[in-house]
């Protein structure tokens, strides 16, 4: 079936939202298993790679081994296993390539709205779009029987930045590696960066290092974050590949992955206390002889309680050891006229301050949904087998892992999601909602206890306790769940010519 145009109405079987790593996955998976549903992909920025487009800061990387964090239907090529920014957009390049995406993939296409009707069983989208050229912005509308929402669930117009006192008193710049200001110059600068996440551990060694490199740069942190080691390349990939031929030799090494991966978070969560002496063992041998660990490297919170951080081949170690950059741990009171003022007196003077602050939360890029004229609020809503959600009928969504690479997630989603429609397919329904049983308790989808999950949890959807209901957090759980039996109980499937009497009823369930 081919898109349809009714005047100014276009119509969809499947609409995906979003054209970063997931939504990409999602329409190659689409495209070769509903090869009869017409497909379209919109995408609200000028280019494809979501993410991998939105942040430029220096250094941005994977923080896991692109053997899992890249598809199961495309081999990882590159020698490095844990990537920067330009080539994994050059990987979802290839992908849309090779999959004959262009046709489907639309830029410059904001969803900002989304209706449900039960009487005609179809989405209406609508569709912001803007002219690269002039900038010009106009309204479409969108209609579809489906929506998959590949969104992720950050806020890509704004990162978490808290005012500190004396914001205004600094006399050198703030950037927020969310919006890093295109030509920064921090050569032979004291950049202090303020966070200890991922994005601070990325930034201290691609700022401290290379031809453009900084005078000094300073980590300073309020609470301290497991940071490993973890080789930049995967030897054993590279064996397996020559061995195996380029196809066999990813699937075991992905597989291998997969289990490895599973077994450490298990492992460290299992046994925190060895797990944390481990880590500590690690980041003496990288650290200078005499170096604070226990001060600036030991958090107060077990492992996977967050997120730990990942430093290719211990290049953050390395900068501190070759004393281009530094670690403090300590509060801000706040900023001065050189620097920032910390609890304990000290002044740090920054020429640059960099707030790796975190991000904020919003699933579906803040758009509203209706349903049958009733605005939905997603926080009410409980996630079905970790894709479909509770009281909204036909939108099903991506939502990856937090312990283990973020695609992962993708495969089991869309092959559960080609299954669905196949089995209403065959039964003549068009129509389906998951429906909770009353009563079901909940609890936050996420299950780190980081400052971005915590801020979030009363903008996202919650998770039960048991299955469906519970949001599995692993490839190997999620492998079972999403297979065998496509439907069950808690799923309540129509026609269109019962739609009307359907209503009623989704209502008193949502």
């Amino acid at each position: 079936m081919t898109a349809e145009v009714l005047g100014a109405v276009e119509e969809f079987d499947v609409v995906i939202i979003g054209a970063g790593i997931s939504g990409i996955g999602a329409a190659a998976y689409f495209s070769r298993g509903l090869p009869d549903r017409s497909l379209v992909v919109l995408e609200a920025r000028d280019d494809i790679g979501g993410t991998w487009d939105l942040f430029r800061y220096p250094g941005i990387r994977s923080d896991s081994d692109l053997h899992t964090f890249g598809y199961e239907f495309k081999p990882w090529r590159h020698e490095a296993a844990i990537a920067d920014a330009p080539l994994i957009k050059e990987y979802l390049r290839e992908a849309v390539e090779e999959n004959g995406l262009e046709r489907v993939l639309r830029l410059r296409h904001r969803v900002v709205g989304a209706e449900w009707a039960s009487a005609d069983s179809r989405w209406t989208l609508t569709v912001r779009t803007s002219d690269p050229d002039t900038g010009e912005t106009r309204t479409k509308t969108i209609r579809a029987g489906w929506v998959f929402a590949a969104t992720g669930y950050y806020r890509y117009d704004e990162g978490y930045s808290p005012e500190f006192p004396g914001w205004d008193d600094f006399e050198g710049r703030i950037v927020h590696p969310q919006h890093w200001p295109e030509g920064l110059d921090y050569r032979g600068k004291k950049v202090v960066v303020i966070g200890s996440g991922a994005t601070a551990v990325t930034l201290v060694p691609a700022l401290a290092t290379g031809a453009d490199a900084a005078r000094h740069v300073t980590m300073l942190q309020r609470t301290p974050t497991y940071v490993m080691a973890f080789p930049r390349v995967d030897r054993v990939a590279l064996a397996l590949t020559k061995l195996l031929g380029e196809e066999r030799g990813y699937a075991v090494t992905r597989f291998k992955n997969i289990w490895a991966d599973r077994a450490v978070v298990k492992g460290l969560r299992a046994f925190p206390g060895a797990g944390r002496a481990l880590i500590r063992r690690g980041n003496i041998k990288r650290l200078p002889k005499g170096f604070d660990v226990d001060k600036h490297f030991n958090p107060p919170y077990d492992p996977w309680d967050q997120r730990l951080c990942l430093a290719p081949d211990g290049d953050f170690f390395d900068a501190i050891t070759a004393g281009r950059a530094s670690v403090v741990t300590d509060a801000v009171v706040r900023f001065s006229r050189r620097g920032i003022v910390l609890a304990s007196g000290e002044e740090l003077e920054a020429d640059v301050i960099v707030t790796a602050t975190g991000l904020n939360l919003r699933l579906f890029d803040g758009m509203p949904l209706v349903v049958d004229g009733r605005r939905v609020d997603i926080a009410d809503a409980l996630c079905y087998r970790g894709t479909l959600l509770s009281g909204i009928p036909n939108w099903a969504m991506a939502i990856g892992y937090t312990t283990s690479s973020w695609t992962l997630k993708v495969g089991p989603v869309c092959r559960y999601f080609i299954d669905l429609v196949r089995h209403m397919d065959a039964r003549g329904y068009d129509t389906v909602v998951p429906i909770a049983p009353s009563g079901t308790k909940r609890r936050p989808v996420m299950d780190l206890q980081a400052g971005y999950a915590k801020r979030g949890e009363k903008l996202l959807p919650k998770q039960g306790l048991e299955k469906p209901w519970r949001m599995a957090m692993s490839y190997p759980e999620d492998a079972r769940a999403l297979r065998g039996p496509v439907a069950d109980e808690h799923l309540v499937f129509g026609a269109a010519r019962s739609s009307a009497q359907r209503t009623g009823r989704w209502a008193a369930h949502a």
